[in-house]
């Protein structure tokens, strides 16, 4: 593929507008994690069945990432971008919708296709403006996720301390943040494959480089969705609190990931990707156990807020390990998405399946014991680091430049 070249500052523009995409990415988890315990009561499910339910939000994303590289070699990385971001966007709508199981298992199948779809799209992105501008930037591309999750949350914690109706809030939320995410789309770079380039296949199977460096994401993103997913239920039904106090916790957990992931990228810098995780898995596994033994709100707030601090930097680091990996960034970092998708679609369902035959407290015992594993697997990651290439400080060559 030939050459393209970019003024250093688009590539900036690039990096803030890629950035925007993750903020209203975050937004629309951060909105929909508040509205759980209101969507559980308005479908009448039990624990057990809304863990069935949310399992097929990492299901219907698993299934649907393969085809993000087919999208964007088709359309550009601008349009695939732009049309991904929307119909994540528009999907806040549908588990609002549900009024049983079965209803609210469709949407949130279809809610986590096009979360995973635009995932995918917006991190070989972020990896291309990483590797231009020579320095990291993906642990602050996630931060700016965490910070879009945390003003949704903010968002939802008000509407459920009103006690607003889900659909009206998730009407309003989807309107503003299409708009938004939509726009930003521009400043994007538009990726275009080359005349005689193999459109990518439909469905493939993560490349070896990426399993292991997915096992780190996958003991991450399981005590990340268990989190986002479960703490509110687990405050107001452990610990007796108030719907507008258990979505609290939730915004607690995503400020201290907000705040990890922004400084994130100094704390590689200095310390590395390996010392950094494995401090970080200490952390969350401390986290963890405070949530176990919390015999007050208090406690388990602090608990889930320790586990956002310790996990935040571990998803960004196996994306950008990850683009480093093989010769082919898009389809490692596929690879990688997928398997941490796939602890998406073990933990809600395992968290409720746990919870209804013992209790919440001990699927988090499960929660404290996956996040030692970080400790584990984490090696790997510096087995992707390698020397950034150099570029021009006025302009940047894209050798081979994949959607």
């Amino acid at each position: 593929m030939s050459a393209v070249v970019y003024e250093a500052s688009e590539v900036r523009r690039a990096r803030y507008a890629v950035a925007a995409v993750f903020a209203v990415h975050g937004a629309v988890t951060g909105s929909f994690a508040t509205r759980v315990p209101w969507i559980q009561d308005h479908a009448s499910l039990s624990t057990g069945q809304l863990g069935l339910a949310l399992a097929f939000t990492a299901f219907g994303a698993s299934c649907a990432m393969p085809l993000a590289g087919r999208i964007s070699h088709t359309l550009g990385s601008r349009n695939a971008l732009r049309g991904l971001i929307a119909l994540w966007t528009v999907s806040l709508i549908l588990p609002a919708l549900a009024t049983n199981l079965y209803t609210l298992c469709l949407a949130m199948f279809a809610y986590g296709a096009s979360a995973g779809m635009a995932d995918v799209a917006m991190n070989a992105l972020g990896v291309e403006v990483e590797r231009l501008l020579d320095k990291s930037i993906m642990s602050g591309l996630h931060g700016m996720w965490s910070a879009g999750a945390l003003i949704g949350s903010a968002a939802g914690t008000l509407a459920a301390h009103l006690g607003a109706d889900a659909r009206l809030h998730f009407a309003l939320a989807a309107t503003v943040l299409t708009l938004l995410g939509v726009s930003v789309c521009r400043w994007v770079l538009d990726l275009q494959p080359a005349e005689d380039e193999e459109p990518p296949p439909r469905f493939a199977l993560p490349p070896r480089s990426a399993l292991l460096i997915g096992a780190v994401g996958f003991c991450a993103v399981f005590a990340e969705g268990a989190s986002l997913d479960w703490s509110a239920v687990y405050l107001r039904d452990r610990l007796e609190t108030s719907a507008g106090l258990a979505a609290a916790s939730t915004t607690g957990f995503m400020l201290t990931m907000a705040v990890a992931r922004i400084l994130g990228d100094a704390a590689v810098d200095r310390f590395g990707a390996v010392r950094t995780v494995r401090s970080g898995g200490v952390l969350a596994a401390l986290g963890g156990l405070l949530v176990v033994v919390a015999g007050h709100p208090a406690v388990a707030m602090g608990g889930f807020a320790l586990m956002g601090l310790g996990i935040a930097v571990v998803v960004p680091l196996c994306f950008a390990a990850a683009g480093r990996s093989g010769p082919n960034p898009s389809q490692a970092i596929a690879g990688v998405a997928t398997i941490t998708y796939t602890s998406g679609l073990i933990a809600p369902s395992l968290i409720g399946g746990v919870a209804q035959a013992t209790s919440l407290m001990v699927s988090f015992c499960l929660v404290t014991a996956l996040s030692c594993g970080l400790a584990v697997f984490v090696g790997v990651l510096r087995a992707g680091e390698r020397d950034r290439p150099t570029v021009s400080p006025r302009t940047a060559a894209v050798p081979d430049p994949r959607p």
